[in-house]
């Protein structure tokens, strides 16, 4: 590639040549660095990089990088465009965000550029590694402003502000002006040379950049505010002046694949899909969009589409993608061989695996995740995962014709919600589910079988339900047994069957059940009251206590179970031979007035909590409402409640000075006091004394 004079393209240039090539220096336009590194596809990385900026564009007009030894002084031809692996083509592409050669990811370290060693005629510092904010002039004299940064002990030369002084400081082997913001890695000397009239601040461009760019009519100049924005991390203002850009220049390819890099930055891979579909429309040899085609596939789990961009005809293959590539395939491929002899832990450890290895916004792989916890009988946690899966809208066509595990993408997703729905007793949702995987794809036999077995489990249940409301119990027995010969793991089936087990008085049949259904569905609250019920039933008492317990818990505002826990309570303690008197369900909170009420209440048999308080004590005001709650939660348990201020003597009695105190009586004794306690220590020890 040479430019219109013929001069070549790179000379090499010794390092006792260096200050004669100085004033030669060709621009290197620091607004379109595509660093390919980010991993989101994104061109510009501040902390990060592998390569320099190697981009032109159509206001380049001349640059410099160098290194110490004959490392090479590259120039690039403003004809050819960034991220065209050196094809050249009749769409320029310079304003796209470039920052490496396309040939290698190290191919700008290869032609002797280093990071943070880019020049421009503006009279900028090079663009730092690090942005820092700053409004920079002269600095004093004497003075060595912050922001300044060489580890090597050699110095950046920067030009400064027109018509202000400057002084020239020497630190180490260097001599040179200082300007804020200007940062060296490594040991490589680098001078900028300036035409006086610039900041001596990366940031000062990039502000300047930004400022003229939203002002103008130029797409150029909005793809260069674009650049910084996005730079920045200010990924939806990029996308504002992209959009922009393309509107002014619809058949640009830069621009819409820098618009994808925005896209990508702000999670949305299907616009990112579609946008660099649409710069490869424009420019079919343009390998950045290629590049970021592969790169945004390959996140969504299409290991084939991401190979056909990868590899495309003429474009120098990235073997560190290929590489990235062929992990996640292989992962993926293990996933299909293991889920096909229903290996589902290892499906779960595969599907990990290909997420780490590249293909983490892949919706397919995240719901072959929920149909292995689904088939491990963990249905929350494959309900949470099929709803935090993000909706991905249809791609592309080449994309709806993706497979995954021999069935089209789309139609596996609604394979697996058929199948969750259908668990969670969601009937009418999972005949939807499956009749949408059946008409995106028809002839898959997986697909077909699971939508016929969806349609039959689903009559079963309704005709069950209305033969059990018609109380035909036997019945409706078999209705949900066909169902369950159909989906032998459907928990809410077999709980069904238990209720018309317990109505038939068949309750150890009615227990197996409730078992069946906790055995696949361990939190089904419907199984446990079935299973509770049914031991009530059979007078096995401390099951029953059991599982009213964790009901309890699971439902603090069910009068119904509470209720119930309570007698079974009671029933358990007479049948081990303990005396129990006065024991009532539903009491409230008994106000205290007296001395000798007071006396007569706390040796009542049973377990006694006194709250003693004052009326107008924030903390008791506070605590006083979840008082009354635990009196509804523990009726086994006598709640009182003492104001010490209007039952003086009641608290002189007791000895009580601070308030809330709470005191527990066991048949007449003091067994437990707690002063101001937290609510959670409270219920502690009320749940420890109760039955």
């Amino acid at each position: 590639m040479s430019h219109s004079s013929g001069k070549p393209v790179s000379e090499v240039v010794g390092i006792d040549a260096f200050a004669d090539r100085f004033r030669e220096t060709v621009n290197f336009d620091t607004n379109k660095p595509d660093f390919r590194e980010l991993d989101l596809g994104s061109p510009v990385s501040p902390l990060r990089t592998r390569g320099p900026a190697a981009s032109s564009s159509s206001s380049s007009s001349g640059s410099f990088s160098g290194r110490n030894g004959h490392n090479p002084v590259t120039r690039r031809s403003e004809s050819t465009p960034a991220g065209s692996n050196g094809n050249t083509n009749n769409n320029s592409n310079s304003g796209e965000l470039s920052g490496s050669s396309e040939n290698s990811p190290t191919a700008g370290n290869a032609r002797g550029f280093k990071p943070g060693h880019v020049r421009s005629d503006s009279g900028s510092a090079p663009a730092p590694l690090i942005y820092s904010c700053q409004t920079v002039n002269s600095p004093a004299l004497n003075v060595l402003p912050t922001g300044n940064i060489c580890p090597s002990g050699k110095i950046l030369k920067t030009g400064m502000a027109a018509g202000r002084s400057s002084r020239t400081d020497v630190l180490g082997s260097g001599m040179g002006n200082y300007g804020h913001g200007s940062i060296m890695r490594g040991g490589a000397k680098a001078e900028t040379v300036g035409s006086g009239s610039g900041s001596g601040s990366r940031c000062g461009v990039g502000n300047e950049t930004v400022k003229r760019g939203v002002q103008s009519v130029d797409p150029e100049e909005l793809k260069r505010a674009g650049n910084e924005h996005y730079k920045r991390g200010h990924f939806a203002d990029a996308l504002s002046l992209y959009d922009r850009a393309i509107a002014m220049s619809p058949a640009s390819a830069a621009y819409r694949s820098n618009r994808a890099a925005a896209l990508t930055g702000l999670g949305r891979l299907a616009e990112a899909v579609r946008e660099c579909e649409e710069a490869v429309r424009l420019d079919p040899n343009y390998g950045r969009a290629h590049q970021r085609l592969a790169s945004l596939f390959l996140r969504l789990g299409q290991v084939e589409n991401a190979r056909k961009h990868l590899c495309y005809p003429g474009l120098q293959l990235d073997p560190c993608e290929m590489q990235k590539l062929q992990v996640v395939e292989k992962h993926i491929s293990k996933c299909g061989d293991v889920r096909r002899i229903g290996d589902w832990k290892s499906v779960l450890r595969e599907v990990d695996a290909a997420v780490a290895a590249g293909a983490d916004s892949s919706p397919r792989l995240f719901m072959c995740r929920a149909e292995a916890l689904l088939k491990l009988h963990q249905i929350d946690d494959a309900e949470s995962v099929m709803f935090h899966i993000p909706k991905m809208e249809l791609l592309s066509n080449s994309s709806s014709q993706a497979r995954f595990f021999g069935m089209l993408a789309e139609a596996y997703s609604y394979f697996v919600r058929a199948q969750i729905e259908m668990a969670l007793g969601r009937f009418e949702n999972a005949v939807t589910a499956a009749e949408k995987a059946s008409q995106i794809d028809p002839r898959n036999v997986e697909v077909a079988v699971l939508l016929n077995n969806v349609r039959m489990v689903a009559r079963a249940r309704v005709r069950g339900n209305d033969l059990f409301k018609s109380e035909r119990f036997t019945e409706a027995c078999s209705a949900y047994g066909e169902g369950l010969r159909l989906d032998p793991s459907n928990a809410v089936l077999y709980c069904n069957r238990a209720a018309c087990w317990f109505k038939l008085g068949q309750w150890e049949r009615s227990i197996e059940d409730s078992n069946q259904a906790l055995h696949i569905q361990p939190n089904y609250t419907k199984a446990l009251l079935r299973r509770a019920a049914s031991n009530s039933k059979l007078e096995r008492w401390e099951e029953a206590v059991k599982d009213y317990e964790v009901l309890r818990r699971e439902l603090p505002n069910d009068n119904e179970v509470a209720e119930a826990l309570f007698h079974a309570q009671v029933s358990l303690k007479k049948s081990r031979g303990e005396e129990v008197y006065n024991l009532k369900f539903g009491g409230e909170v008994e106000v205290v007035s007296g001395l000798e009420q007071f006396r007569a209440a706390i040796s009542l048999p049973g377990v006694s909590i006194v709250h003693f308080e004052v009326a107008s004590n924030l903390q008791c005001k506070q605590i006083s409402p979840f008082v009354d709650t635990l009196c509804g939660r523990y009726p086994s348990i006598n709640f009182l409640k003492v104001d010490i201020q209007e039952s003086p003597t009641v608290a002189t009695a007791e000895n009580v000075r601070i308030v809330p105190t709470f005191k527990i009586y066991k048949n007449g004794s003091r067994v437990k006091e707690i002063v101001c306690p937290s609510r959670d220590m409270l219920e502690h020890s009320v749940r420890h004394y109760s039955f």
